[in-house]
């Protein structure tokens, strides 16, 4: 299963269709599954307010004819740094995010 920093790479990439399963390739309509993934990265937008409720995702699974928006980076976004020492001996990769802590607040509507 792809997290959605990986899915967001092969967004960003314009290659979305390679999170899918491969065995899977002939089952699928591509558009179908690019506007599902659309609306995925737009449900984990690093700003909440950006994100759709609910009552706008719906509408957006059935039927085509909305244009959807594009989604901005996730919440957690890891890319990668080399960090090494002075002499290049050793050379680690890490993961770094531009988000340390996000915390949501649940309210009943």
């Amino acid at each position: 299963m792809l997290g959605s920093l990986q899915a967001w790479r092969y967004w960003t990439e314009r290659r979305p269709l390679e999170i899918m399963d491969p065995t899977l390739r002939d089952s699928y309509m591509s558009d179908e599954v690019i506007r599902c993934i659309q609306i995925g990265l737009l449900c984990v937008q690093q700003n909440p307010k950006s994100r759709p409720t609910m009552a706008r995702i719906v509408p957006m699974l059935s039927s085509s004819a909305i244009t959807l928006p594009v989604p901005q980076q996730p919440a957690f976004f890891f890319g990668t740094k080399t960090r090494g020492s002075t002499s290049g001996e050793e050379t680690r990769k890490f993961q770094c995010s531009t988000n340390d802590v996000s915390i949501t607040e649940f309210y009943p509507r």
